[in-house]
């Protein structure tokens, strides 16, 4: 395998937060610190009195894509609580063809 990379298919995120509290146990970061990050792109109106605003977790300088779990045969802690089921890891190149196929949010590790 070559780079790591981590797919998100943002239209699926409802922004439940269990990426970054996950990344934290697992991790034991600080309050205020993380290795995932959820950010909200919105809200923006899209009818009169209909909003709508989506969520994007964003992975930090301290995500190590869970090298100790990868290495004990697991999924990185964001990837296996998300309750969305919207994030996959693997390959960059692999999950470079499937981003571009459907519109996804690719972050190479």
């Amino acid at each position: 395998m070559g780079k790591h990379a981590l797919l998100i298919d943002t239209n699926w995120c409802t922004g439940c937060h269990s990426c970054e509290v996950a990344c934290q146990v697992e991790h034991d970061l600080p309050l205020g610190q993380y290795g995932i990050k959820l950010s909200q792109v919105g809200p923006w109106e899209i009818a009169p009195d209909k909003w709508q605003d989506t969520w994007v977790p964003v992975p930090t300088d301290q995500c190590d894509t869970c090298a100790r779990r990868r290495a004990a045969g697991k999924l990185p802690t964001c990837v296996q609580h998300c309750q969305a089921q919207c994030m996959e890891f693997g390959d960059a190149v692999e999950l470079a063809e499937k981003a571009g196929a459907r519109g996804m949010a690719l972050f190479v590790l």
